[in-house]
């Protein structure tokens, strides 16, 4: 216990003050986007030998079983009562998003997925005003509003300027990014005096043993891995996604966000969709060349939305406000 609060204190201004990217978080950042903008190309691989439940709960399996040694190691140091955090930070950023994603993949392109995932740092904004009174600008209220007509548009030309195209998958897609974006603003304003490793470990031990009950229990896993032939090959590309996309990718990912922002952090899907883009045309997907024009307006959108809003005294020096239960948790 009282290591805990030595390294909640320790951490207390120096991660949540929303910091300049440095050269090494730019780095880390573009990392991300390589494994991120892969890991959709990986989720269609997967699913030609499991189903999309199953991918989803292999996905958080193998993740929790890679970080089950990081976790033992430092379950002592956390207070029973802050368990709890780490359970929803687990279910937004991790469990649910794993089971939207594949189940959407089984009937949307890899690439489409990958584009419509760049409406993440829009929700992190959204959420951001709205439930972590997080300040902003009319540029970034504007950017929002671009990035969404650039996603609507997207799927209007998806289904070739028809109106009656299915929108359930990408509905299941923006459900995912809205998790991604809750889960980001949750982790800057109640995890931050944790370390990147502690949050991603713990937060997969709440989830990991359930989803591999669920797994062997309650689907046909083994008998496919028996039985079927593409299993083994699926089974691969799941653990490369789920090892390097999944367990890593979050530990990076929430190092950035304790570094700088959560709305930084979310920028790694600027990128994303030309690397799934490039993904899904050497597979053979159908791209039209109309689909940029409304790619590069969510792009754009997620820019203006992503503008720092600058907070400074009168000489000029940066400061920070802290709401009533932020500072009550490191006092």
């Amino acid at each position: 216990m009282e290591t805990d609060i030595k390294q909640k204190k320790t951490y207390r201004i120096k991660m949540q003050a929303e910091n300049k990217p440095a050269p090494a978080d730019w780095f880390v950042l573009i990392g991300l986007v390589l494994t991120w903008g892969s890991s959709f190309i990986l989720i269609k691989k997967g699913l030609v030998g499991f189903t999309n439940v199953q991918v989803g709960a292999l996905r958080v399996s193998i993740s929790f079983l890679a970080l089950l040694p990081f976790a033992l190691k430092r379950l002592s140091r956390i207070r029973i009562k802050n368990f709890h955090l780490f359970m929803i930070a687990g279910l937004l950023g991790n469990a649910i998003p794993a089971f939207l994603f594949a189940t959407a993949q089984t009937r949307m392109d890899s690439y489409m997925a990958g584009t419509l995932n760049s409406l993440t740092p829009l929700f992190t904004l959204v959420f951001g005003i709205l439930f972590f009174k997080r300040r902003t600008r009319w540029i970034n209220i504007t950017g929002v509003l671009t990035g969404f007509t650039g996603a609507a548009g997207l799927l209007y030309a998806a289904g070739g300027g028809m109106l009656n195209i299915d929108l359930t998958p990408a509905m299941l897609i923006i459900l995912a990014t809205m998790c991604y974006a809750m889960q980001m603003n949750f982790i800057k304003n109640y995890l931050t005096g944790y370390d990147p490793i502690t949050i991603a470990s713990l937060a997969f031990v709440f989830i990991g043993v359930p989803a591999i009950i669920f797994l062997t229990a309650q689907t046909d896993f083994i008998y496919r891995m028996i039985h079927i032939p593409s299993a083994l090959p699926s089974l691969g590309y799941i653990i490369i996604l789920s090892v390097l996309g999944t367990a890593l990718a979050v530990i990076a990912n929430f190092w950035i966000i304790k570094r700088t922002s959560a709305l930084f952090a979310s920028s790694v899907t600027y990128m994303m969709p030309i690397v799934s883009i490039i993904w899904g045309i050497v597979d053979g997907e159908t791209f039209r060349l109309s689909y940029f024009l409304w790619i590069l307006i969510i792009i754009a959108g997620v820019y203006m939305a992503n503008r720092p809003v600058k907070n400074t005294t009168l000489a000029g020096k940066q400061t920070y406000s802290f709401s009533p239960r932020q500072r009550k948790r490191f006092t």
